[in-house]
């Protein structure tokens, strides 16, 4: 059975779906946008901040879920410009600095609200 998961230490969804979802033992984060929750605004002009404001969304969302950052199995970066991939990519250690959970990074056309970086994920609840 499917669960809607939601958080108010994350920004609301910017369209027709969900923060996240979940079954008994999988949570599907949506990619998350570097929004400020409280502010609404992006937390940063640059790819580091928007990238630790994206882990941070996606923390609160998996927390909400009964979840962690730990739990995380797959990860998708998206990146405005390749070129970020290494600020992005040192931003991105500091929260899965042990057993990292596999990964896809590429450079899009464009990202919503005209964001550098969008993250979404997929973890286990336990």
């Amino acid at each position: 059975m499917k669960s809607i998961i939601h958080s108010n230490k994350a920004p609301a969804a910017v369209g027709p779906y969900s923060q996240a979802t979940a079954t008994e033992s999988l949570v599907f984060v949506s990619g998350q946008l570097p929004l400020d929750v409280a502010t609404g605004a992006f937390a940063s002009d640059d790819v580091v901040g928007q990238t630790h404001q994206c882990l941070k969304n996606l923390s609160a969302i998996l927390e909400a879920a009964g979840s962690s950052m730990e739990n995380v199995l797959k990860t998708t970066v998206y990146l405005k410009d390749i070129r970020d991939f290494g600020a992005m990519n040192e931003v991105y250690a500091t929260y899965f600095t042990q057993d990292p959970p596999a990964r896809a990074a590429f450079e899009v056309a464009n990202l919503p609200k005209d964001a550098l970086v969008e993250i979404e994920a997929v973890a286990s609840k336990a």
